[in-house]
């Protein structure tokens, strides 16, 4: 049977002895996000995943601030994740591919994903930066892996060009939201879109 709209819905609590979060996520809403991770620019990037995706997101995180960021985007990466696999369920009826190009001024990002269920990141954010924000460049590259892992997705990203690095990590995550929103579309059958019968 296929998923009604309103069953993707995922729910998600991690507690760890560095983080706690807490998500829910919409797949078929409108774009409305409550982010509140502690670290400002990641908030900016899930509220525009969110609203580019077109789902609603709640998502809420308390983590070790003051040991680094590294903690807490991971996480948060990891929860979001898990909370997209549990909406999708037996990812009956879906196109499951998605691709997407997005440019943010100089910048353009391509992101293509695969619902597959099987996880096989391949991010390229060529950031020169240290740090954007509060958050370390490594870490955004480290969001797209524990993202894909969690939500067992082939997930490839590659910033094309781009002289302003908040515009290159900008326009991945908004091609990670424009793929998704094709991705986790109705293909109009109650199918699961493999040969194998199972994602």
């Amino acid at each position: 049977m296929q998923p009604t709209r309103e069953a993707r819905i995922g729910r998600v609590e991690r507690r760890t002895g560095e983080t706690a979060v807490t998500v829910r996520l919409v797949l078929d809403g409108s774009g409305r996000s409550e982010i509140a991770t502690g670290l400002g620019f990641l908030d900016h990037m899930l509220t525009a995943l969110a609203r580019h995706a077109r789902f609603d997101l709640e998502l809420a995180c308390e983590g070790d601030l003051d040991v680094d960021d590294h903690h807490t985007v991971e996480d948060c990466a990891l929860a979001l994740g898990s909370a997209l696999d549990a909406a999708l369920g037996e990812r009956r009826g879906i196109r499951r591919f998605g691709f997407a190009f997005a440019p943010l001024d100089e910048a353009l990002a391509r992101v293509v994903v695969d619902l597959s269920g099987r996880p096989a990141p391949q991010v390229a954010l060529g950031l020169r930066r240290e740090r954007i924000g509060e958050v370390a460049c490594e870490s955004l590259a480290h969001f797209f892996y524990s993202f894909a892992v969690a939500g067992r997705m082939a997930l490839h990203v590659d910033v094309e060009r781009g002289e302003n690095d908040h515009h290159r990590a900008e326009a991945a995550f908004k091609a990670l939201a424009l793929a998704l929103r094709m991705a986790v579309s109705s293909d109009g059958s109650d199918e699961v879109p493999s040969t194998k019968g199972v994602l």
